[in-house]
């Protein structure tokens, strides 16, 4: 775990030397409240629960979560320190885990920071605090999943916007995969058997499974097997690409 946490001090403090981690953390906040009080109609609704809370985390995701994993791979090869970092005494594999838990942690603590939602709906009313609980695992799963295609998808190219628009593109293959809209599309010329793939895949319906307290080891299984793959995927591209 040595280099890993050598990896992960040096990523987890670049994100606070300028003020982008804090930019990012306060349009967090503030984008999961509107949405949760203006879309999701919170008090009107006049339930002790956090379900329009979590409802839009994973669109908020789609859009966030790529402005934080662009610069995870692209950034080093751009600037040529890519290859002074794979000097050190550490393999590709502990590298690509440590920037990946680093990341993983600054989100973490963006979600961290929303506990006031929680906070006020005990002292709004009695809610299932085990649902709750659950909403929050899950959405930090969903989190490493988005963040882990981004990873691989920024080792690609040198370019951060290049790889902010691919990750917000296979994203939302993943996300969108789960929706009516998609599902009815598919519905329309594919056999049953790739429906039933399409919906397997989708973000959408494992996550809001786990949002509503429904602890399915399926559904924690595909989001740690979906951020090992990619994690791997990342590993080969950065060995493919270190000396380019």
């Amino acid at each position: 775990m040595g280099p890993i946490a050598t990896v992960f001090r040096r990523e987890f403090a670049g994100y606070f030397a300028t003020p982008v981690a804090f930019i990012f953390i306060i349009i967090f906040l503030a984008l999961a409240g509107s949405f949760t009080f203006y879309l999701g109609y919170f008090i009107e609704r006049g339930n002790a629960d956090l379900q329009t809370f979590f409802l839009f985390h994973p669109w908020l995701y789609l859009l966030l979560i790529p402005a934080v994993s662009m610069r995870l791979w692209a950034e080093e090869r751009k600037q040529g320190t890519i290859e002074l970092f794979l000097t050190l005494p550490i393999s590709i594999t502990q590298a690509v885990v440590g920037k990946f838990l680093a990341a993983w942690a600054f989100v973490g603590l963006a979600l961290a920071l929303t506990f006031p939602m929680w906070i006020t709906v005990n002292v709004l009313g009695e809610p299932d605090n085990g649902v709750i609980a659950a909403g929050y695992l899950g959405s930090l799963l969903m989190a490493g999943s988005y963040l882990a295609i981004g990873s691989c998808l920024s080792a690609v190219t040198k370019n951060q916007v290049i790889a902010f628009v691919l990750t917000i593109t296979v994203s939302f293959l993943f996300t969108a995969g789960g929706s009516g809209v998609v599902v009815g599309l598919v519905q329309g010329w594919a056999p049953q058997a790739v429906v039933s793939a399409v919906q397997s895949l989708s973000f959408l319906n494992h996550f809001q499974n786990i949002a509503k307290g429904v602890i399915d080891l399926r559904d924690a299984v595909f989001f740690v097997a979906l951020i090992a793959a990619w994690l791997a995927a990342n590993v080969l591209v950065v060995d493919l690409k270190k000396a380019d």
